[in-house]
Formats: structure tokens, sequence, C-alpha cells
């Protein structure tokens, strides 16, 4: 054997040392899985992780719908002419010195920052008292200005389109803080490739939904299942009968959790367990069995629990009010409870109970959307484990709700067809057929957002037809006969929940 000169034995053992450096450090970095932390609970509930960017292994990750951190801060400038006014167009709320909107969590997932969406991008909504006042932002209200189908339309699109290339997001890194080596590394060695095949898988499988000629979701709804059986349950959209497609609701709010607990939740009352329903609407948000954060979004549930809304901030008639309070106790506490509920008193027989459809008469596309099928095949999340659903069902109708917070919770009735509670009130052929989605300045004579402007300060609101499938305003007839003078008071009142 040839002995090696000493010179040529140290440069191998510090090749080779090196070599096992970097697969060292490559190891790590892929193994690396560490959320963004936030100390405030407000602040976690807006930029903080559940566990729904991307997991599982770097070559095979799943979970998740957005892209790569970097890729997703280039999208906006990468396709200008989709998204003319940024993110802001699509009604996310923007807090100034932030680096993502309210809702879009940050974390190092398998070697890449990676971003997902939280509770707070479909919880978070903001409310103006004039066109020129400042917007105030509201935890836990729906984001009724948030236009989520166009989201996802565009993040799909823009990153399939030719112009998102490696060299397009590298050209648009920071020149400090940027991504780091083993990331950059990806990116000019097939990140962006790989990306494209996962979003047009994405695409081909949501597709039946996204661009096959349905409704659209609209500004303040979302189609909260449908999704949900292509990514989670992989099956076939396009062989789904089309009834079965048409299932956008609008957002809720997340306010007095813990008073809900056992209450028929989601809009049919298809579970009563809060912690359950807390987790599917994760899985929405593009969390896996896989990928979830369960010490995260138990912060999130902690903290709803007992969240309050924010009071009515406008001036009240007090004598009107007391008028109204009278009439709430004939005509609405037995399905939607009043003030109590928040301490545990049950005060009405029916509220957190399910309507039969053929009782309340709202629209039934939402409620025919969520089959017997699907909720068999929710119980098969989760094996073995002590987050295995046990609580869903199928149901015949609608859950009625309590009240707190009403005043922000327009448009209304399941499926946001009817612009304010003042409109509620009167009969179904006389509430507005068509009005606009997604402004937040409020309305205070009628208790809703102004409704009648198809756009505002750049922005474009959702054009809303009721006599489109799935609209349909009727039904939910209680209080309809009352005298306007009864009907005004009756509001009044409702604008102190």
């Amino acid at each position: 054997m040839i002995a090696l000169p000493p010179v040529v034995r140290m440069l191998i053992l510090a090749a080779a040392l090196l070599a096992a450096a970097i697969v060292l450090w490559v190891v790590v970095s892929i193994r690396t899985d560490r959320p963004v932390t936030y100390e405030a609970i407000e602040d976690h509930f807006k930029y903080g992780s559940i566990g729904s960017e991307p997991g599982g292994s770097l070559l095979a990750p799943v979970g998740g719908v957005l892209p790569p951190y970097w890729v997703f801060q280039a999208l906006p400038s990468v396709c200008s002419d989709r998204l003319p006014g940024g993110w802001a167009s699509l009604g996310f709320v923007i807090e100034q010195g932030k680096d993502r909107p309210i809702g879009v969590s940050r974390r190092r997932r398998l070697g890449i920052d990676q971003v997902g969406l939280n509770c707070a991008v479909c919880h978070t909504g903001t409310v103006r008292d004039a066109p020129d006042a400042a917007a105030k932002i509201v935890l836990g209200m729906p984001a009724q200005q948030l236009n989520l189908e166009a989201f996802v339309q565009f993040v799909l699109d823009c990153t399939l389109d030719n112009r998102l290339t490696a060299d397009a997001v590298i050209g648009r890194l920071p020149q400090i803080g940027g991504p780091s080596l083993f990331e950059r590394a990806l990116l000019r060695t097939g990140l962006i490739d790989r990306l494209k095949l996962q979003t047009l898988d994405l695409r081909n499988r949501m597709g039946p939904i996204l661009y096959g000629g349905l409704p659209e979701w609209g500004r303040g709804r979302v189609d909260t299942f449908n999704p949900y059986k292509a990514i989670q349950f992989n099956w076939n959209l396009r062989l789904l009968p089309a009834h079965e497609k048409l299932g956008a609701a609008d957002l809720p709010s997340l306010w007095n959790q813990q008073p809900r607990e056992g209450m028929h939740l989601h809009w049919d009352g298809d579970n009563d367990s809060v912690d359950e329903r807390n987790l599917s609407a994760a899985l929405g948000a593009g969390v896996t069995p896989v990928t979830v954060d369960h010490d995260n979004l138990k912060r999130v549930r902690d903290w709803i629990w007992t969240l309050p809304p924010p009071a009515y901030p406008y001036p009240v008639d007090r004598a009107l009010a007391s008028r109204g309070a009278a009439l709430y106790q004939t005509h609405c506490l037995d399905c939607h409870a009043d003030h109590r509920f928040r301490e545990g008193v049950k005060s009405g027989s029916r509220v957190g109970l399910v309507e039969p459809l053929d009782r309340i008469g709202t629209d039934r596309h939402r409620l025919d959307s969520y089959t017997f099928t699907f909720a068999v095949n929710q119980y098969g999340l989760y094996p073995d484990s002590e987050y295995r659903f046990t609580h869903f069902r199928k149901t015949n109708g609608y859950a009625n709700h309590p009240l707190d917070g009403i005043w922000l919770r327009g448009p209304y009735l399941h499926n946001g067809s009817v612009p304010t509670l003042r409109d509620l009130l009167d009969p179904p052929e006389q509430r507005p057929a068509v009005f606009y989605r997604g402004y937040d300045v409020f309305d205070q004579a009628r208790v809703g957002f102004v409704s009648n402007l198809p756009s505002a300060g750049g922005q474009a609101f959702t054009r809303f037809d009721t006599s489109v499938p799935g609209n349909g305003n009727g039904g939910h007839t209680y209080g309809t006969a009352l005298a306007d003078e009864d009907k005004r008071a009756l509001v009044e009142y409702m604008k102190t929940f």
C-alpha cells in the first residue's frame, strides 16, 4: 500500500470533515421545525403558527396551501397585473411594519421559511365609522371584507405563471435578512419546479369548485367543506353531484366559546365540541394530522374561550332599546338566548339546537353540501389518537346561535344573504335582492355594513345576487309581521349584545 504524503492525508481529512459538516448542516436544516413565536396572545392569534405550513419531508411535503415565505413575498410583484392593489385589495388586513398580512403565519420547516394560514385570516375584520375614518381592527369578528376564494386563485395562478422563476424570486430577495444559504441553494436547484408540480396538483384537485363555473364565494364567505374533500380526502370533486359542490357560507365570529361548549356548532350544527370544531377548521386552513401544532392551537382556543365581543361604540337610544328588550323576549329569546348565556344561564329552550330546514326555511345548499358520507370520513382522521373526531354528524337544518356581538356579524343568515339586521326583519320578498359585500363602513341605522356601493377606496366589492343558487335570502321570517316602530326597537336592543 502506497503511503500518502502528510499534506494529502490532511487535505483528504479536511475534505471528509467538510463533507460531514455539510451533511450535518443539511440534516439539521431539514429537521428544524421552529415557528416564529409571539409572547402576546393577540399577536399569536394574528401571526402565530397552528401548523398549516407544509411538513412531512423535503421530497414529499404534505399540508399547506401556500408557497414558501420568499416565494409568497414575491408573488404580488411578479404578478402585479393579476393583483394591482397587493394583498389589501383582496381584503387582507395589513398592519404597518409587519411583513405579512394578519392571518399568515411563518415557520421554519424542512430547511425553508414557510408560511401558512391561521385562525385570524377568517376571524379578523375592520370597521370604520365613515368613509374617511381610520379602520379599527377587531379580533374575533368575521373577516367580512376578505375574498378568500380570489386569494387562493391568485396564489395558484401566479405560482404556475411562467414569470415565477427562481431568478424572479432571487432577484427580489433583500440584501440583508434574506433566506439561508440552504434555502438559496434550494431555490437554485429545483425548489420552484417542485412547487409548480405540487401547485398544479392542488389546482387540479380543487379546480371543480374554483374554476368550474360555480357561484363565487365572494367577500366574507368560504366553502368550508368542499376544499376539505379535495385536500384531506383526495376525492375527485368532478364526480360529486352538482348540489354538493355549492357550500359557501358566511364566516362566523369566535367570541365567548366557553358557553358554546355542548351547543350545536357550525352553521348546520354538525358538531357540539368546541375543540373538534377548532381542529376541523384548522384542517380547512391547510393543517394536516402530520403537521398540526396542537400547543399553538390550544393557545388560541384558551384565549377565545372567554374573549368578549367589543361593545357597540355608537349612541344607543336607551328608551327604544328597553322597548325592544320586551319584544326580543317574545320573538327571539327562545332560539338565540340573551346576555345571560355568557354566564351559562340557559335562557332559551332551543338555543344551540338545530332548527329543521322545513321550519327555518333558509337556503338549503350549505346543508346539502355536508353529507353523511363526508361525516363518516371525518371519523378516520387522527386515528389511534386522543384527537380523533367523535362528535360530527349529519343534521337536517341550521343551528340556533347566540347573538353576542351581532352588530359586527353582518351580513346575516348562514350564507350572508341579508345585509343588515333591519333587512332581516322584513319579509323575504322585501329584502334586498342584490347588494354589495365587503365594505367596512358601518351602517348605524340598520346595523350592518354599507352595502350599496360596488367599489370604494380602490377596492371592488362582491356583487351579491340572491337569485343565484346558494345565495337565497328566504326563510327566518320571525318578527317580519311586526310594526316598523317595533322592528326599529328590536334592532336598537340588539345593538347592546
